[in-house]
């Protein structure tokens, strides 16, 4: 019986757009596996690529998983700044660029939470991606711990500054992304879950959140 061989097809692409497409393929297989199931063949696989293709882009299996954080924080940021009607440079916002712009534009912690549930209920790979991402990385030798130290403390440090001046403002930040993450995870689990209504419902018991 003659030996089948599989032939590789590929699409010549700008550096720009394969690797955008490198990224998505990496985001889907990460929501799926988590970062140790993450296989550079099945990267290539999906866009056509061998692994040294994805790596002449990517560099590395860590290069590319930072790369897929970074563009997640971009997408998210120039998203949010769309739902909070607040106008985005050229160059774009980084998150602490966010809260500050934010602050000037008299956005309170409430708006900004109940963005930040919006643009996730409209994306639950990327949340999925996140969770199961943040679990792994608690290692510290995972490549992403410090990624996920340092998000989650500019998440706690802009929410301080965006709450009011009455309120306990790093107290309620915690408290805040504690309940975010707990109705996320509730939300994965059951897609029936309103996100967002269930969100505003249970933002309506804090008492500081203005």
């Amino acid at each position: 019986m003659a030996s089948e061989i599989r032939i590789r097809r590929r699409t010549r692409l700008p550096a720009g757009e394969r690797r955008t497409q490198i990224l998505s393929a990496a985001t889907s297989i990460i929501a799926e596996r988590g970062f140790w199931g993450l296989s550079l063949q099945d990267v290539g696989d999906a866009c056509g690529l061998t692994v040294n293709g994805v790596l002449h882009h990517m560099g590395s299996k860590d290069g590319l998983l930072v790369a897929v954080l970074d563009h997640r924080d971009q997408e998210d940021v120039r998203a949010l700044a769309g739902l909070l009607d607040l106008a985005v440079p050229d160059a774009g916002l980084t998150p602490d660029d966010l809260t500050r712009v934010a602050r000037e534009g008299q956005i309170g912690l409430a708006r900004m939470c109940e963005a930040v549930m919006a643009r996730n209920a409209s994306q639950p790979e990327i949340v999925r991606l996140y969770s199961i991402l943040g679990a792994e990385a608690l290692s510290p030798d995972h490549p992403a711990h410090q990624y996920f130290t340092t998000r989650e403390r500019v998440t706690l440090e802009g929410f301080a500054k965006l709450a009011s001046p009455q309120a306990n403002g790093q107290l309620l930040a915690r408290h805040l992304l504690a309940m975010m993450d707990g109705l996320q995870l509730q939300w994965l689990r059951d897609p029936t879950i309103d996100l967002v209504n269930v969100w505003k419902l249970a933002a309506e018991e804090i008492s500081d959140l203005s």
